[in-house]
Formats: structure tokens, sequence, C-alpha cells
């Protein structure tokens, strides 16, 4: 259930390797080079990251680098292409670690003007439509053309403090019987010797439970997506609202289709990923002010985010996810029923109706199947909840309720009948 490779991985990292040390744009795995070629121009960075075994995300990746409508707008910043994760500097890189395509534009100095990464593309290999990332990579050369004097506008998009410097650093990650190495094995099986970028932020959870101790919302939910407080963007622009959910925290605000967010809590917004920092940032319960161009017209919107507004973020998608799924419940995939299979099984629209789509077989993510849980099972209580539950609010709330392992009283239906069963958390 990991994420999608392609075919021959080995030979994809030793590829593109080979492709890039043969052209002139891209510094290849080198930011310190590309940085002081940066200095000596003047020209901002542009830094992707970029994980070449996942499939996801190949589409944007070959456009990005072969676009020819793309090619003179590279040729305004200082290109770098980043691959080994392994000594990745954590206090300078920060960005949507479950993202198989991301991309940080900066001053020569280091300070950020923008974040990129779509997961409509992650979602999709062989969407490779660049308006917004071009729309993005406009509005960051604009943003360096009036650097340092428009720097209070970017002061929020610089990394936050963090207890590891690099992935190495964090306990969990390291493999006492192979451990990794700062740079990658040419030598021998590249893409085995590489940190995955996901790596990280499951290493960074893993440290929480480890101690016993609750993991924070901001983990459990990292990057929220505009959806999560109630809106979408439009892919083609830098962040153009496409439409508000009714009854959301954006509608309460007063946010409408077609408003273009000029700045966030503060922050200039160029993307959906400069949207998503923004609001990872926040506290659990916040208030954020917004400037958006209405009709030709700037004006500013307030809006109040509820207590566990993070819950809402929909996180089944995300390769982060898999190893909550064995803190909480041992390994189990599930989904809400929809309200009409709720109707055909005599199931009530406000109860818990988790379906069971995938079980386990190994390890830790087999516990679920150890304690009986089936694929076709609907978990209808665990640990007192009955009521209506994402299956991401459900890791949320249990992950906010047990720092370390347990044993959960559980109910479940299968086929029609109630089944108690030992719900682990591990």
């Amino acid at each position: 259930m990991s994420a999608e490779t392609v075919k021959d991985r080995e030979g994809a990292v030793r590829a593109e390797k080979a492709r890039l040390e043969a052209q002139a744009r891209w510094y290849f795995d080198d930011f310190d080079k590309a940085a002081a070629e940066a200095n000596r121009t003047g020209k901002p960075l542009l830094v992707v990251l970029r994980c070449v075994p996942c499939l996801a995300c190949a589409g944007i990746d070959g456009a990005v680098m072969d676009a020819p409508e793309l090619s003179s707008l590279l040729d305004e910043f200082v290109c770098v292409r980043i691959i080994n994760a392994n000594a990745l500097d954590l206090e300078r890189f920060q960005f949507d670690y479950d993202l198989s395509f991301s991309a940080i534009m900066m001053s020569p100095g280091g300070q950020i003007y923008g974040r990129y990464g779509s997961w409509r593309h992650q979602k999709d290999p062989a969407e490779k439509s660049i308006a917004g990332f071009r729309a993005t990579l406009d509005a960051a050369l604009l943003i360096h053309q009036g650097y340092p004097g428009n720097a209070k506008n970017l002061s929020g998009k610089n990394p936050k403090a963090i207890a590891y410097k690099t992935p190495l650093d964090i306990p969990l990650i390291q493999n006492s019987e192979n451990p990794y190495r700062r740079e990658l094995d040419w030598k021998g099986n590249v893409v085995k010797s590489c940190v995955h970028c996901h790596q990280i932020g499951d290493g960074l959870k893993a440290a929480y439970r480890d101690r016993g101790e609750l993991l924070p919302l901001r983990l459990i939910y990292p990057m929220p997506s505009p959806e999560t407080v109630g809106f979408s963007l439009q892919p083609d622009r830098t962040a153009r609202i496409a439409g508000v959910a009714p009854g959301s925290p954006a509608e309460l605000a007063g946010l409408e289709r077609g408003d273009d967010i000029v700045s966030a809590g503060g922050q200039w917004i160029i993307s959906e990923a400069d949207f998503a920092w923004m609001l990872d940032h926040l506290k659990d319960e916040d208030r954020v002010e917004f400037q958006v161009n209405r009709g030709g017209e700037t004006i500013s919107v307030v809006m109040d985010l509820p207590p566990g507004w993070r819950m809402k973020s929909d996180i089944g998608r995300r390769v982060g996810t898999w190893p909550m799924r064995a803190m909480v419940g041992g390994g189990m995939k599930l989904e809400d029923l929809p309200d009409e299979e709720r109707q055909n099984r005599n199931l009530g629209k406000g109860g818990l109706a988790l379906e069971i789509l995938h079980v386990g077989q190994y390890g830790k993510h087999a516990a679920a199947k150890r304690a009986g849980f089936q694929k076709g099972d609907i978990l209808i209580e665990v640990d007192g909840l009955s009521h209506r539950l994402t299956e991401s609010e459900y890791i949320g709330t249990l992950l906010q309720r047990h720092p370390g392992p347990a044993k959960l009283d559980a109910v479940v239906l299968r086929n029609g009948e109630r089944v108690s069963l030992e719900f682990p958390m591990q």
C-alpha cells in the first residue's frame, strides 16, 4: 500500500543523475554550489526536491525538466535538484514530506519566497499541467525583485526550530543492521541507501510514541489543505478560490469564489503549498486574517478556526498515515460508509460506521489480523466512541487519547452480527 514506484527504481535514479550531469541548467544534489552561483549572479534559487523512484508526480517532474514553455522562466533562477534526503538540512528545507515532488524558491541568502507542491499531481502520475507552477515561479520572481524591502511579508515563511539537524539525527530512522550514510551508495544499491522524505515525518511521530508522549495534532495532520478550512483553489493560479463549502470556517468568514488570496496570517501566499505551510503553524484554535483581491479591490477577511479544526484534514492518501494505522488499530485501513450504504445496512447517519478495507499481514501491521479483525467488518464502537467519524478523525482522536500501547474495547458488524474484539493500540 506504499507509494507506487517505477519498475526499475535503481535504473531511474542512475538515469536521472546521468541526465542532469550532462546539462548546464540544473545543479545535481549540490545546494552549496548552487547557492554560491546565486550569490554571484544575484538570481533567486529554485530548489526541487524529488523522490525519483516514486511514480507519483512523474508527470509534473518531466514537464518541469523538459517543457519548452518553462525554459526562459527557469533561466531567471539558479536551479538545483536534490534527491539525497540523507543529509538534508532540516533547519533549511521544511516542506510537505509526504509529497514526492516539492519546490522551494528562495533568495541567495536563504529567505524563503514560496513553496510549491501539488496533491493533484501526487494523485495522478500522468498529470503534467504546469500553469500553477508557472504562476508561482512568476510570483516568486516579483517577490525577489522587491527583496529585501518586502521582508516583513516573508518572515513567516522561514523554517521553524527543529530538534534534528538532518534525517540521520532522528533516532528511529537509522537501521542498525544497515545504517544510512550521509552520501548515497552510487557504487552499490543507491535506492536502498536513500532515506525517503516521508520517513522524516514518520521518524518525528515515532519519537513521540517511543517516549510515551501524545502525538501533537500538527504531526498527525501535517500541511493541511485549504479544504480543511472549507475552500478549494484553482490549479492554474497562485491562490484563487475555486469554491467555498457551506457552513465552513471559510464561508462564515466571508470568503467567496473568485477571491484571489494575497496574504494570510501575515504571509504572502503564492501557491497552495504556501497556504498549507501557513495553516501548519497555527494553533489548534486560532484566528487568521486574509487580504484578498475581490474585483480589483483589496479587502480584509478574518477567519476563526474552532478547536479541532485540523481533524477535518483528509490524511487518507498520505504515505505517512500508514505508520499511524499501525499505531491505531494495528494496520487497518478504514473508510466511513456513505449515507446510501448506511441505509442499505440499516445504519443511522450519525453513528460510527467505518468499513475495514484492508488488514495488514506482517509485523505491527498484522496486529489487527491477530486480534480477529477481518476485511469487510464495520467498526461501530471503539474506546467508547460511537458517533460518526472519518478515518482521519478517528486516527487523531485515539492518538490524542493514548500515548502508548493499549487494548481497547471495540465492536464490529460482521454479516449483520455484532462481534466484540480487543482493539490494539501500539
